[in-house]
């Protein structure tokens, strides 16, 4: 499947946010970067680098903040271990007009909200992004989209861990899912945009992403994550 969507990042949810990150590292062979906490939604995330704006974020639960409210996003109350569970696409239109594409497509990635948090060098992200509703809309084979604006890409200030080299999205209906993406796909991508975007039958909704590294190939999935050595 080619779509012209630039992936962000891929969020990877975990109950545990300290043990995941030092599981990502072992296997890896980089320490993710400390990122900042969501203050409000009761989470702190790490980064890793996977190419050209591109990046892997796990996020867990913040100790040094109250339960929140509201459930923390992503499902994160709910989860008994690390999980692939979205995707972030970054759009070359205003999100507003990505909104409403998909909307017409029949699939609404949630309204548009600013958000931010401070690094712990003390420089301060802001951005826009959609939030949906939980549970996440279609197992997170859709993703939900974000718009850095004048705010330095996290990239520019990560550890790289990888390339990332293919995603693959499994659904049971995937021609449905496909005008979907096409719906709110942009016209064309540079050449380093390029990540190959596979879409799958499967009787569950689910992602894999395969990431090149100094080690060989991690594959992270649903649920675990396990490194290969490339053929």
């Amino acid at each position: 499947m080619s779509k012209n969507l630039h992936i962000d990042h891929l969020v990877y949810a975990t109950p545990d946010l300290a043990s995941a990150v030092a599981d990502i590292e072992s296997r890896f062979g980089v320490a993710p970067t400390p990122g900042g906490a969501h203050l409000g939604l009761g989470t702190f995330n790490a980064l890793l680098g996977l190419g050209p704006r591109t990046y892997l974020e796990i996020i867990g639960p913040d100790p040094a903040q109250p339960t929140p409210i509201a459930p923390r996003p992503f499902g994160i109350d709910d989860l008994a271990s690390p999980k692939l569970v979205a995707w972030c696409a970054s759009p070359q239109r205003a999100l507003g007009d990505v909104v409403n594409a998909a909307r017409e497509s029949g699939f609404d990635p949630g309204e548009v909200h600013s958000m931010s948090r401070q690094r712990p060098d003390g420089v301060m992200l802001e951005w826009q992004l959609t939030l949906a509703t939980l549970p996440i809309p279609e197992g997170g084979v859709l993703p939900f989209f974000i718009d850095w604006g004048r705010t330095i890409h996290p990239t520019e200030s990560l550890a790289t861990g990888g390339s990332l080299v293919t995603l693959d999205l499994f659904h049971p209906q995937p021609r449905t899912i496909d005008l979907m993406l096409s719906a709110v796909s942009d016209s064309a991508l540079l050449g380093d945009d390029q990540v190959n975007i596979t879409l799958n039958y499967d009787d569950e909704a689910r992602l894999s992403a395969t990431i090149m590294t100094a080690h060989g190939l991690v594959v992270l999935r649903e649920i675990t994550v396990e490194r290969r050595r490339p053929p």
